[in-house]
C-alpha cells in the first residue's frame, strides 16, 4: 500500500512539475516575471521547509517572512504561492516519511484520499463562507486541542490522551477521514493542515511519530492538484514560487537529519507550541477581519441612510 502511494505521488508531482515548468518559460519568454530577486524568496523557502519537515508547517511561516522581507508579490497571490512553491518539497517529506515511518496503510491511504478529495470538493463550498468566520473557528478549536494536548504530557498527566496506535479503526477511523476532508478544502484556502491534522490524529489516540507521514502525506496528495489550479488562473508569482521550491528542496533534506533524533515527549511539546502559535495567528486575523467588515457594513448602511434622506 505505501508503495502505491508513493506511486501516485510521483506520478501527480510529475504532471504538476510539467505544468509549472511550461507556465513559467511562457511567462519568462514575454519577460512577465515578477521583479525580485532569487535570494529572499529561496531563504524564506529553505527556513519554511526546514521547519515544516519538522512538523512545525510552512503556509504561516512563508507569509510571515514574506511580509518581513518584503517580498515583491500582490496580496491577491499569496494563497497561489503558497500552494505552488511548497508542493514539490512537501511530496519529498511525505516520501521520506512514509517509507522510514511505520503506519497502518489502510488509514493512511483512507486519510489521503480523503484531504486531496476535500481539495477538490469540499474548496468549493469552504470557499464560499466567510472566511474570517473559518479563522475564528479554527482558532478555537486549535486552542481547545493545545489545552487538551498539554494536560496529557507525562509530566502534566491531568487527561488521558494520543497513545502509540499506528492506525485508526472503526468510528475513529469515520472521524479521521471526515476531519482530513475538511482540513483538505482548508489547506486550499490558505490554513496550514498539519498542526490541526496532528492534533486531531493525537486525540484519536495515534503516535505523535505515526502521524507525520499521514499529515505530510496528506499536503503531498493534494498541493499538485491545487497547484495545477492556480496556475491555470495565472494567480501565483512565478518567480518567487520557483525559487521557493528550490531553497525548500535543500530544506527539507536538512531537516530529515534533525527529525530521526527527536523524542516523542519534546516532539509533542513542539507540537503544542505550534498548535498556540497557529490558534493565535488565526484568531487574530479573524477577529481583525470580522472587526473591519463590520466597519464596512456600517459604513455603507450610512451611506445608503443619506442618499435616502436626500
Amino acid at each position: 500500500m505505501a508503495t502505491l502511494v508513493r506511486v501516485m505521488l510521483i506520478v501527480f508531482t510529475s504532471m504538476f512539475a510539467v505544468v509549472f515548468g511550461k507556465d513559467y518559460k511562457k511567462t519568462k519568454e514575454v519577460n512577465q516575471l515578477e521583479d525580485e530577486t532569487w535570494k529572499k524568496p529561496g531563504f524564506i523557502g529553505f527556513v519554511a521547509n526546514f521547519a515544516d519537515t519538522l512538523g512545525i508547517g510552512s503556509f504561516a511561516i512563508v507569509v510571515a517572512m514574506s511580509k518581513a522581507l518584503k517580498l515583491n508579490i500582490k496580496d491577491k497571490h499569496i494563497p497561489g504561492m503558497l500552494n505552488v512553491s511548497c508542493t514539490i518539497p512537501a511530496v519529498l517529506e511525505a516520501l521520506i516519511f512514509i517509507t522510514s515511518v511505520k503506519v497502518d496503510p489502510i488509514t493512511l491511504i483512507s486519510l489521503l484520499i480523503a484531504a486531496a478529495a476535500g481539495s477538490v470538493i469540499g474548496a468549493k463550498i469552504i470557499s464560499k463562507l466567510d472566511e474570517a468566520i473559518v479563522q475564528v473557528v479554527m482558532g478555537i478549536a486549535l486552542f481547545v486541542t493545545g489545552i487538551v494536548m498539554f494536560c496529557g504530557l507525562p509530566w502534566i498527566n491531568l487527561m488521558p490522551g494520543g497513545g502509540t496506535a499506528l492506525g485508526l479503526t472503526g468510528a475513529k477511523l469515520v472521524i479521521g477521514i471526515v476531519g482530513n476532508f475538511i482540513l483538505g478544502a482548508l489547506m486550499t484556502a490558505g490554513i496550514g493542515l498539519y498542526a490541526p491534522c496532528m492534533a486531531m490524529l493525537y486525540l484519536l489516540g495515534m503516535s505523535a511519530k505515526a502521524a507525520y507521514p499521514i499529515m505530510m502525506g496528506s499536503c503531498a496528495m493534494l498541493l499538485p492538484f491545487s497547484g495545477m489550479e492556480f496556475i491555470r488562473e495565472g494567480q501565483y508569482p512565478r518567480k518567487s514560487s520557483l525559487a521557493i521550491t528550490i531553497g525548500g528542496i535543500f530544506g527539507v533534506f536538512l531537516a530529515v537529519l534533525f527529525v530521526n533524533s527527536l523524542s516523542m515527549d519534546l516532539l509533542k511539546v513542539l507540537v503544542i507550541c505550534v498548535i498556540f502559535y497557529t490558534a493565535t495567528t488565526m484568531l487574530k486575523t479573524g477577529v481583525t477581519k470580522l472587526k473591519s467588515n463590520k466597519s464596512e457594513c456600517k459604513a455603507k448602511s450610512e451611506d445608503l441612510t443619506d442618499l435616502n434622506i436626500d
